[in-house]
């Protein structure tokens, strides 16, 4: 019985190899791969177009015409490119105590992972500390450690955050905005309920209550798929929503919601409706005696209008 040879080649421009075929007229891929290493599949060249051969069961089928009407080169798979690891970013360590330096941050934070950068702010004048500083890690899977829990530094609860600077407008995107809450929820039942969806770095509860607070994620795309729900929390009925920072753009700014302050800029906040208190009604004033005529030219006074 005869044998049928295909002529294949690793390249078109490569010298071709004589590969025997099976008894049915297929060609097994472990025949072209013990050739030519890394091959998944042959192809061929008709009217300047290329074309590819059926691949079943590991075994190549030749074309209508026979294995010896063409020549034929191997097809090799795409390299797919690696994901992208997430990079490291700078990192601000916030209430450290005055006594802390490097050294000493440097030892705690050692414990998560290889530093590439430890630095304690210090006043230029008396070279004291300010009270927070900054840290750099060498592998993400460490940032992640650091940023999803409090630290004690000296005695001392610390937190660690990425700062706003190097967050971009990506620090909007992690922040969700939790209105309807009731002062019978705290920070740690947010951090617990939050943290079943994604790691979570930081829980903002204003003092005096003010029936909001802010959730921040480490991953936004976590953040904003909590947007537009409603949760039950310890049977309190909350609502979700994005919180979106607006920058006072001129000297005098229009108040569109509660102001909070961050360091010394200030920052106003939309919220829905249904965060905002209910105004108390109050009684209408008691008709008074009316007042004796004045004179416009003596006691006239100016008067501001408001819009």
């Amino acid at each position: 019985m005869s044998i049928e040879y295909a002529l294949v080649s690793e390249g078109e421009e490569d010298e071709p190899i004589e590969l025997p075929t099976e008894e049915d007229g297929s060609l097994l891929l472990s025949t072209v791969t013990a050739q030519f290493a890394g091959a998944s599949g042959l192809k061929y060249r008709v009217g300047g177009r290329l074309r590819g051969l059926r691949l079943v069961e590991e075994r190549v089928s030749p074309p209508p015409g026979g294995w010896a009407a063409h020549r034929y080169f191997c097809a090799f798979p795409r390299a797919s490119a690696p994901p992208s690891r997430p990079r490291c970013s700078d990192l601000i360590v916030l209430g450290l105590p005055w006594k802390t330096g490097e050294d000493a941050v440097r030892e705690y934070f050692s414990s998560f992972g290889e530093l590439l950068m430890v630095q304690v702010k210090r006043d230029a004048k008396t070279g004291l500390s300010k009270g927070f500083g900054f840290i750099k890690f060498a592998e993400y899977e460490a940032q992640v450690r650091a940023l999803g829990r409090r630290h004690m530094i000296d005695g001392r609860w610390c937190d660690v955050r990425i700062p706003n600077s190097k967050d971009g407008g990506a620090a909007a995107h992690r922040k969700v905005f939790v209105g309807r809450c009731t002062e019978s929820l705290t920070a740690e039942d947010l951090r617990e309920y939050f943290g079943a969806f994604g790691q979570v770095t930081d829980v903002f509860v204003p003092r005096p209550f003010r029936a909001f607070s802010f959730v921040t994620f480490l991953d936004p795309e976590v953040a904003q798929s909590l947007c537009g729900q409603d949760h039950i929390i310890k049977g309190v009925s909350v609502n979700i929503s994005t919180a979106s920072p607006k920058r006072d753009r001129g000297s005098r700014s229009q108040l569109l919601g509660w102001g909070l302050m961050e360091g010394s800029a200030a920052r106003v906040y939309s919220w829905p409706p249904e965060a905002w208190p209910a105004h108390p009604q109050h009684a209408p004033p008691a008709p008074s005696a009316p007042a004796a005529p004045v004179s416009p030219a003596r006691d006239a006074k100016p008067y501001l209008k408001y819009h």
